[in-house]
């Protein structure tokens, strides 16, 4: 008969939570092709997605999205997948989860896009990315910033001639 894939342990981790954080490719396969649930939520809401693309998974984040994994899945912060891997800079994977369709401007409990998060980690790759995909500059976040005021509070001149007039330079 088999193990149960989707056994959650003491906070709601599943065996395909655990397998994606580890990055473990091989399990998270065999877990999806005996039928583990790909948006299941832990104790902080949470899918196996975002720990993959938190964690810059590349392959994992691959397989579990081309499995029907949801690109715009919001754990109880109201942050997505999109959300953690901009925050870290994660480009190859913002690159994946954009052409998954993930949304540049859902906002997380805090009123951050993923656009806020990577101008305050300083990711400008990153944020270049996420403007040409359009991301609005103009979206404020509970503390009434944009991501462009927060860039400039974050990177001074450098961040001088990243967007004029609504556009990305590249």
């Amino acid at each position: 008969m088999g193990a149960d894939v989707n056994l959650q342990d003491d906070a709601s981790w599943t065996p395909l939570h655990i397998a994606a954080s580890a990055g473990r490719e091989d399990i998270v396969r065999t877990l999806i092709s005996r039928g583990a649930q790909l948006n299941s939520v832990n104790q902080n809401g949470c899918t196996p997605l975002h720990y993959a693309a938190s964690k810059d998974r590349y392959e994992i984040a691959r397989i579990l999205l081309e499995n029907g994994a949801d690109p715009n899945a919001t754990d109880k912060l109201a942050s997505t997948p999109l959300h953690r891997a901009s925050a870290k800079g994660n480009y190859r994977l913002i690159q994946l989860l954009l052409k998954q369709s993930a949304s540049t401007n859902i906002q997380d409990s805090q009123g951050n896009t993923a656009l806020h998060l990577a101008c305050d980690e300083e990711r400008v790759e990153a944020a270049k990315l996420l403007v040409e995909h359009g991301a609005s500059i103009y979206i404020e976040n509970k503390e009434e910033k944009t991501p462009l005021q927060i860039a400039k509070g974050r990177w001074g001149t450098s961040c001088s001639g990243l967007w004029r007039d609504d556009a990305c330079l590249c």
